[in-house]
């Protein structure tokens, strides 16, 4: 047999073999455990090279969910406009959307495979807008970055939904909203941002400050966990009156709206902060669970 035909019949084969073990895997999600919600505080990319306390927590972590079937992420780092996306690969890529940091950290892969099936079960969940499947995008560093340390082994299905920027936070808690059916298959509805995320006042030489923490930064995430622990969903989706800190905290909405797509995912389920701390002076690293 001609060697480029060989090569081609093999990858056609490992493909095909690929879909079949994606498939299963939304199969098995017909019998799956209940999977809770999560957000995670994903600061920077430079984690995934990191043993500090962050990354050895979410080691922890991980180990202590339940097994999903899928994890669905919603990433700071994935933004559209007017219009919500969701990725369908069966191989989706690692993407390495940053610069200015080391070598060794380009060439770190993520080789989790998608879930397709499961990413058009999400379209047919979400009613308040349409949503399209795309090839064009994979798994950025809000998402890869994280699951490097919860799930190392890259052995469960990922898919992405991007954000639409031109929506405001009541859309996007609504969205989760809808989404929350997922958690019944086994899929982890997983929002990946920073509740404090403000890179024109961070420490670049702090890794893991807290006595440095700006008053600020400290004071509106400890306002997020309040409304947290209250259950004040209101409160929450309307964060600039949380507390006078918001305008420097979040001066941008991308970071912040992650949480509110766990947020409504989690439907009235109690929150557990796993984590919580800052970075850099600036960064909120605090995560948090709804749900067992």
């Amino acid at each position: 047999m001609n060697p480029r035909r060989r090569r081609v019949l093999h990858g056609v084969a490992a493909i095909a073999a690929l879909a079949r073990w994606a498939d299963a895997a939304c199969a098995q999600s017909s019998t799956a455990v209940r999977m809770p919600s999560i957000f995670v505080g994903h600061g920077s990319p430079m984690n995934v090279l990191a043993d500090n306390a962050f990354t050895r927590q979410l080691r922890i972590w991980g180990v202590s969910l339940p097994r999903p079937t899928a994890i669905l992420s919603v990433s700071a780092h994935w933004l559209t406009r007017g219009v919500t996306a969701v990725g369908s690969q069966l191989r989706p890529d690692t993407i390495h959307d940053f610069d200015g940091f080391p070598p060794s950290l380009y060439e770190t892969r993520y080789p989790a495979v998608g879930a397709p099936t499961l990413a058009h079960e999400a379209i047919g969940l979400v009613h308040r807008t349409p949503v399209r499947t795309t090839q064009e995008w994979g798994l950025d560093h809000g998402t890869w970055t994280v699951l490097y340390h919860l799930f190392p082994k890259a052995d469960v299905p990922v898919f992405q939904m991007s954000i639409d920027y031109d929506r405001v936070g009541a859309w996007h808690y609504a969205i989760g909203r809808e989404l929350a059916a997922l958690r019944e298959r086994g899929v982890l509805v997983m929002g990946s941002g920073n509740i404090v995320h403000t890179l024109r006042a961070t420490e670049p030489d702090v890794r893991e400050a807290t006595s440095s923490t700006r008053t600020w930064a400290r004071s509106f995430d400890d306002a997020v966990a309040k409304a947290l622990d209250a259950h004040d969903h209101d409160a929450l989706i309307a964060y600039g009156s949380l507390d006078s800190g918001a305008p420097l905290a979040v001066p941008t909405p991308d970071h912040y709206w992650p949480l509110l797509y766990a947020l409504g995912a989690a439907r009235d389920e109690k929150p557990r902060t796993v984590f919580a701390g800052f970075h850099a002076g600036t960064i909120s690293m605090r995560c948090v669970q709804f749900g067992a």
